[in-house]
């Protein structure tokens, strides 16, 4: 074994483009990850080399001039880059959510005018369900599109946008009731709007504020931001998929995919925090040996490497399910909850094994110590995918009496 976390089955293609992207990770990633997360600075230059790997047209079909590669591939990638830094696979994450939705749910007009050019990185996306006061509970949307003419008017404000500055395109979430009689399920009343914007903060439209970047305990460098509309106004023709009241489905489908993406995400944390443990359990002595040497430091180590591969495994699993055709709510949800929480374990213990050294900003754990908890949260929290979960294998494992 090389290292953790192999993936069997990929062919020449996809193995060429995850040396190119690790490669790209230990030289232009690593050495510089927690210089920048500490400054807490936007990654210009890395974001500019992966436009230039085609990354943010990785899974864009190529006749939109994207690479046309498969979930597992874009999942591997992102598994990588977190590897190097979270905050990087989350400027992607986002942009590839948008551009799935457009894909899979886009009018052919919505697609040639905004794929080309996504997949070149001229385009970024960033999406928004989340609100101040709703959490996890989507039905509660208080932001609402009217018709007027041939425009919608959009009101109301969202919150946690991830590229919310940096993004020019973003998958809005809101209400719209015309054709929707009152009484109709909270979620066949929404529909996702596409926004146009300049990037930046402060006004960026009329009617469209972007107010600043919020600030985080860990993700730093990736703009996370709210998203207030007063009487934005957008036509027609920017409501995904040209009919109203599908927008909750369509975010959903998009989030199955993100959700794959951010277990990818707690893989590659993982793997970097146990390669830093192991690492310096080689290292430091006491008495008079290395502490990889004492069997505590040994079983500490042989847990953190059962969890890297069995959350890698079910990773792999959810996203080979989806390239199948199949639906995948079940796997996408099991394989974020166990690698979000893997994460988190794998994390911490490679903390304690760093001792003191752990809480110094000197050492690479400390930076991975304050990313992790964002996994338990993003794209959904470990409550809501045990209820998805759940209900899933009740349906599966349905009683007959």
């Amino acid at each position: 074994m090389t290292r953790l976390a192999q993936t069997a089955g990929l062919n020449d293609i996809q193995r060429e483009i995850l040396s190119t992207v690790r490669d790209f990770v230990d030289k232009e990633i690593i050495p510089v990850a927690t210089q920048l997360e500490h400054r807490d600075e936007y990654p210009t230059e890395i974001v500019e080399g992966l436009k230039e790997l085609g990354l943010f047209g990785l899974m864009i079909p190529e006749e939109y001039g994207g690479l046309g590669e498969s979930l597992l591939t874009y999942a591997l990638c992102v598994e990588e880059i977190a590897r190097g830094w979270m905050s990087v696979s989350g400027i992607i994450n986002t942009h590839f959510i948008v551009a799935y939705m457009l894909k899979q749910h886009g009018t052919q007009e919505q697609k040639d005018t905004f794929l080309p050019r996504m997949a070149l990185g001229e385009v970024r996306g960033a999406f928004s369900m989340s609100e101040p006061a709703l959490g996890s509970d989507v039905s509660a949307i208080s932001s609402k599109g009217v018709r007027d003419g041939d425009d919608y008017v959009l009101n109301g404000q969202k919150m946690w946008l991830t590229n919310g500055g940096t993004s020019t395109l973003v998958a809005v979430l809101a209400r719209s009731d015309e054709g929707h009689p009152e009484g109709t399920a909270p979620h066949k009343s929404m529909t996702t709007f596409l926004i146009e914007k300049e990037p930046g903060f402060g006004e960026v439209r009329p009617g469209l504020t972007i107010p600043g970047k919020i600030d985080k305990m860990g993700y730093k460098g990736v703009d996370t931001t709210e998203l207030i509309m007063d009487d934005l106004r957008i036509p027609a023709n920017r409501v995904l998929g040209g009919t109203t009241g599908r927008g909750f489905y369509q975010m959903m489908d998009g989030v199955e995919v993100g959700r794959v993406n951010v277990a990818a995400r707690g893989c590659g944390v993982a793997q970097r925090a146990f390669e830093l443990g192991v690492s310096y359990a080689q290292q430091r002595h006491t008495f008079g040996k290395p502490i990889a040497q004492h069997q505590a430091i040994q079983f500490k180590l042989a847990e953190m490497a059962t969890k890297v591969e069995a959350a890698h495994a079910m990773m792999v699993n959810a996203a080979r399910k989806k390239d199948s055709g199949e639906r995948n709510d079940l796997e996408a949800g099991m394989a974020k909850y166990l690698a979000s929480e893997y994460c988190k374990e794998v994390v911490e213990d490679a903390f304690r094994i760093h001792g003191g050294y752990g809480f110094s900003k000197e050492y690479e754990i400390e930076r991975l110590y304050r990313e992790a908890p964002m996994l338990l949260i993003g794209e959904g929290t470990a409550e809501i995918q045990k209820m998805i979960i759940g209900r899933r294998l009740l349906e599966e494992y349905r009683f007959q009496g």
